[in-house]
């Protein structure tokens, strides 16, 4: 019995069309020429605009008022003026890098890979979610800043009187209200565990006792934040037909974010002054915290 072959060429993938191609000159540097220009033009403008505080020849003996961090570690250190330090220097970083690296896995949708805005609301849901996240992050930094209240009184007339000082700020909430003793030293170990000898006050025992005051100002509402505000945010868009599928609620997720992150670091980078105090651009004194100035 004879068994016939019958050869096929090997289909090879189909070339580009010309019209398809782009060239590195003048499409792709040109572009890269125009974004240059602009940024050069706007380094300018913002060099002649804001004044800049430059010192004197850096001198190890003198530390600057206020010392900061490079420029991609200012959000953490604005984390660090409205939480607890072990929170905002270790441990939200690394949940929100373990989230990331599950974005992924989360999302499976093989349509629309690797296209900027590749799904219908896309737009709309990275708009309105990155002003979310713009505004929310100034509201909140205001807030605990006390800048907020300053700002109801000095634009509105508002001052709250006493029946509200408790909430100009978050370590308002824990040195205003009439919170009662023992909730200050609540003990959640049925036995005394002493590390080291120390006969100090709050010495190596201190961490037997929970200050509730202080952990709500401190880890309470800001976890309440940090977690509540982006599901409030999640639900409010699938409540009004926006986020339908998973890839939608990531990309809101990210998108506020992005917002979030890039107003910590311009905070951090031109609105923190002497002290760390919240201050505008054009309110930050140069001389102001330099030794041998007035």
């Amino acid at each position: 019995m004879a068994t016939a072959v019958v050869a096929r060429p090997v289909a090879r993938p189909q070339a580009r069309a010309r019209d398809e191609e782009v060239l590195v000159w003048p499409d792709l540097v040109f572009v890269e020429f125009i974004a240059a220009m602009v940024f050069t033009i706007t380094l300018f403008l913002l060099a002649f605009l804001v004044n800049a505080p430059l010192l004197d020849q850096a001198n190890a003996d003198v530390t600057p008022n206020p010392s900061k961090a490079p420029w991609y570690l200012l959000n953490l250190q604005e984390l660090l003026l409205h939480m607890n330090a072990a929170m905002a220097g270790v441990i939200i970083p690394t949940i929100w890098l373990g989230i990331l690296a599950a974005f992924p896995y989360f999302d499976r949708e093989t349509e629309g890979q690797g296209k900027w805005f590749g799904t219908e609301r896309s737009v709309r849901i990275t708009s309105v979610s990155a002003i979310v996240g713009i505004v929310g992050t100034w509201v909140l930094i205001l807030w605990d800043s006390g800048k907020g209240a300053y700002l109801l009184n000095k634009w509105f007339g508002f001052s709250g009187g006493d029946k509200l000082r408790f909430l100009e700020n978050m370590r308002a909430i824990q040195s205003q209200l009439p919170w009662p003793e023992w909730s200050r030293k609540i003990t959640y170990l049925p036995f005394n565990l002493k590390i080291l000898s120390s006969d100090a006050p709050g010495g190596p025992t201190q961490f037997q006792h929970l200050d509730f005051p202080g952990w709500l100002v401190e880890q309470g509402i800001p976890i309440a934040a940090l977690v509540g505000l982006p599901a409030l945010l999640i639900y409010s868009l699938w409540k009004m037909g926006w986020v339908l599928t998973r890839r939608d609620a990531l990309l809101a997720l990210f998108s506020g974010f992005v917002g979030a992150y890039g107003i910590l670091t311009l905070v951090g980078t031109a609105f923190r002054g002497p002290g760390q105090e919240l201050v505008f651009p054009w309110q930050l004194n140069v001389s102001e915290g330099i030794p041998g100035e007035e």
